[in-house]
């Protein structure tokens, strides 16, 4: 269970410092919804926070992938941490002063989401340096416990901080909290990094081409990316928008019940990722098996009004998130080859992040018309229906070689150009094969990826 962190130092110096990242980011996050919901008695605002948190992402979280193929990763997530503790910082300073001007709050939000554009794909692509592919699944799993561990002390914490001196404290341990991120980063070794193959650099949109190319050939990367739209409209957001409101509104409780609500998903979350960090491998019927057991409790959530029942079964949709989230990533990265990781990566998160901010207004919209019981209930329905067609997609036959030529070729005849075949090749080729003729294939790729 815990492999990667005994082989690698650097990996445990990455997950030492998010120990404490986590936490204060996850104070935040619990204390400005609860700040805005406080100031506006909206849940539509609410919602209106988390798409001006998430939207910046929606614009170019796909780019981010392009930088992360193109930059150094550790470098650019000591950018993005930096930025990210000067929004709390400035969070903290509004909180205290008093402010009751909302456009701050958003303003800032969106500033946070900034720095989610460069950090989310640069951090993921960091893990398979920091232990290399073998190790991949372990350390990813360990990170997803890791976060969600986070989901427990992070909201308790804010919550006890919110009822007893306010929200801004949990902004000023949140700005504190990256120092520790900042110091992992420089303290890490360079040479023990793995090291990986970036291909040739090209422009922002050729880049990007070159990625959804490697994506349109394999069914499993579309199915799993099919699902994360629709669990991040749904349930992600669910998660961020409407636990305010279910704790405020629907059970009737205090700052308090929300942390605990939080709490108890995250608690579901830890058993969960370390379950998975604990198993070999992956498999595509835990893919889908983590997506119903995330999506099947917040539908029953819709008609809870206990407190218990509704933690238990937060408790349950956090564990199924963890798995989700730690096989589909895993998956996800070592399908990609190392020139396309980041790009491979920002595309899977794009489905979740970028559809968030959208989420975020429609589950806002739903509480406000129908209360918690409507917008859990189309959420949880969502989420489940998507399970289950992903599951029919993955367990159809797959077209064989011939008919994969013949669409190839119509492709071709079609638009001049065949954007599946040459990723197909690379990734298929031996790497002494890549070496010999490498060259040659990053010619034939750039003119394979360009209409």
């Amino acid at each position: 269970m815990l492999a990667s962190l005994r082989k690698y130092r650097n990996y445990r110096l990455y997950f030492l410092g998010q120990i404490v990242s986590y936490s204060g980011s996850w104070m935040q996050d619990t204390a400005l919804p609860w700040l805005v919901l406080q100031l506006t008695h909206s849940p539509f605002q609410v919602g209106l926070l988390v798409f001006c948190r998430y939207g910046p992402f929606m614009v170019g979280g796909l780019y981010g992938g392009v930088i992360a193929d193109r930059f150094d990763n550790r470098r650019v997530l000591m950018c993005s941490q930096t930025l990210s503790m000067c929004v709390a910082a400035a969070l903290a300073t509004v909180a205290f002063a008093g402010s009751d001007r909302l456009w701050l709050l958003y303003l800032l939000a969106t500033g946070s989401g900034i720095a989610l554009v460069f950090d989310n794909p640069s951090k993921h692509a960091l893990i398979y340096q920091l232990v290399g592919r073998e190790d991949l699944p372990n350390a990813i799993s360990l990170n997803v416990s890791l976060q969600n561990s986070a989901k427990i002390v992070g909201p308790a914490l804010g919550g006890i901080l919110i009822a007893a001196v306010g929200s801004g404290w949990c902004f000023v341990v949140n700005a504190w909290s990256f120092l520790a991120v900042l110091a992992a980063l420089v303290a890490m070794r360079a040479s023990e990094l793995y090291p990986l193959s970036r291909g040739r650099r090209q422009s922002g949109l050729r880049a990007l081409r070159e990625g959804i190319a490697h994506v349109r050939t394999s069914r499993l990367l579309l199915t799993i990316m099919g699902i994360g739209v629709v669990l991040g409209l749904f349930g992600f957001s669910a998660m961020r928008t409407l636990l305010s409101v279910l704790a405020r509104d629907t059970l009737h409780g205090g700052p308090r019940t929300f942390g605990a609500l939080f709490a108890a998903y995250g608690a579901g979350a830890v058993v969960g990722a370390l379950a998975a960090a604990a198993r070999v491998g992956t498999g595509r019927r835990i893919l889908i098996g983590g997506a119903l057991l995330f999506s099947l409790p917040i539908l029953l959530l819709a008609p809870v009004e206990v407190t218990e029942l509704a933690m238990a079964l937060l408790f349950v949709a956090g564990a199924g998130w963890a798995t989700w989230s730690s096989q589909a990533l895993a998956q996800v990265q070592l399908a990609a080859p190392d020139q396309l990781r980041g790009r491979v990566i920002s595309l899977y998160t794009y489905t979740i992040i970028a559809s968030a901010p959208l989420g975020g207004l429609l589950g806002g919209w739903l509480a406000e018309v129908g209360g918690t019981e409507l917008a859990f209930a189309i959420s949880g329905g969502a989420g489940v229906a998507a399970s289950l067609a992903g599951a029919a997609a993955l367990v159809a036959p797959q077209p064989d070689e011939g008919e994969r030529r013949d669409r190839q070729q119509r492709r071709r005849d079609e638009h001049g150009v065949d954007d599946g075949v040459v990723v197909l090749r690379q990734r298929v080729e031996p790497r002494e094969n890549e070496r010999q003729h490498g060259q040659q294939s990053g010619d034939d790729a750039a003119q394979g990826v360009v209409p």
